[in-house]
């Protein structure tokens, strides 16, 4: 059946009916809008939009790998500033001809990566379009911690990452060249493996600066330096290959630091702490933050690709 013949209303019902409930909502689906529980008394919001032929294939990942990836990319931001993910906005715009069964199993990825971390799809629209595009809007709350912004990393921190690098870029190239393996690569880039838990850890442990690294590692440590005017430097030692990315690398002639430096799409965190306290559990020194401009890696420029780019 296509979300045509299905209708808006009745494709609501149908995906609406696949949702669960988070601890934090308080009204759910059905009505104007969706009441969240926000017992800090601020909410931390990010919005991601995800449109096929750009951000994601059908061909390359079922719509539950993609409602885990479309869902991922959000949490990871709230988890970014230290805050405990609550709810998730959603709208969804298709081509006609799609089939209804697809929305619905969309839905199940949503649903499923939200409940990693306590959170539920809460509500959103539907519309017509001849290019399907995912828009996910995440909320959470900080728990009575200051936020944790990019600006706040100083010369004399530590520089230190929680989760992995490079196995959604490397995933994304395999699948490019028409190749469905190795698995572990592949499944990365279908489904993210986001340390949720890592970013409100970072904030209680005392977290000057963190962002989520999403469109590769250099690049969002350029975003932090920028933000706190100071230079990060890199040690090089800190990047071991796991052997499956080293052989698929050698096999299709890349350089696969450029995945784990310039790559995106594994939502690692990183984040920047005072070098006199000691690192929350999951978080592996990777750096320094120091005087100057821009990010290196052991005091010398990468030559590789630094990162994505949506405009390149």
């Amino acid at each position: 059946m296509s979300v045509a013949r299905a209708g808006e209303f009745g494709l609501i019902a149908r995906v609406t009916a696949r949702l669960g409930t988070g601890h934090a909502t308080l009204l759910g689906p059905g009505d104007d809008a969706a009441v969240v529980h926000a017992p800090d008394g601020r909410v931390v919001a990010s919005t991601d939009v995800l449109v096929e032929g750009r951000h994601f294939r059908r061909d390359w990942a079922s719509a539950v790998d993609i409602g885990h990836r479309a869902a991922a990319a959000n949490l990871a931001d709230v988890a970014a500033m230290g805050a405990v993910p609550t709810a998730l906005l959603v709208a969804l715009c298709m081509p006609p001809d799609l089939e209804a069964q697809w929305a619905e199993e969309l839905a199940d990825g949503l649903a499923a990566e939200a409940a990693r971390v306590g959170a539920s799809v809460v509500g959103g629209d539907m519309s017509a379009s001849p290019t399907l595009t995912i828009a996910v809007t995440a909320l959470g709350d900080l728990g009575g911690q200051a936020p944790v912004v990019r600006s706040g990393a100083r010369a004399g921190d530590v520089v230190a990452l929680a989760g992995r690098l490079g196995y959604a870029a490397a995933g994304y190239t395999v699948l490019s060249r028409g190749f469905r393996t190795p698995k572990v690569l592949v499944e990365a880039y279908r489904r993210p493996e986001v340390p949720y838990g890592a970013g409100p850890a970072a904030a209680r442990f005392g977290a000057t600066a963190m962002i989520d690294v999403s469109d590769g590692l250099l690049a969002d440590l350029g975003h932090v330096a920028t933000a706190s005017r100071v230079a990060i430097d890199l040690l090089g030692s800190a990047f071991e290959v796991p052997e499956q990315m080293r052989d698929a690398a050698h096999a299709l002639g890349v350089d696969p630091l450029a995945w784990v430096l310039g790559g995106g799409d594994d939502h690692a965190l990183v984040a920047t702490f005072p070098e006199d306290l000691p690192l929350p559990g999951g978080f592996r020194l990777i750096g320094h933050v120091v005087h100057g401009a821009g990010v290196t890696v052991d005091g010398r420029a990468y030559k590789g690709p630094g990162g994505w780019d949506h405009f390149r």
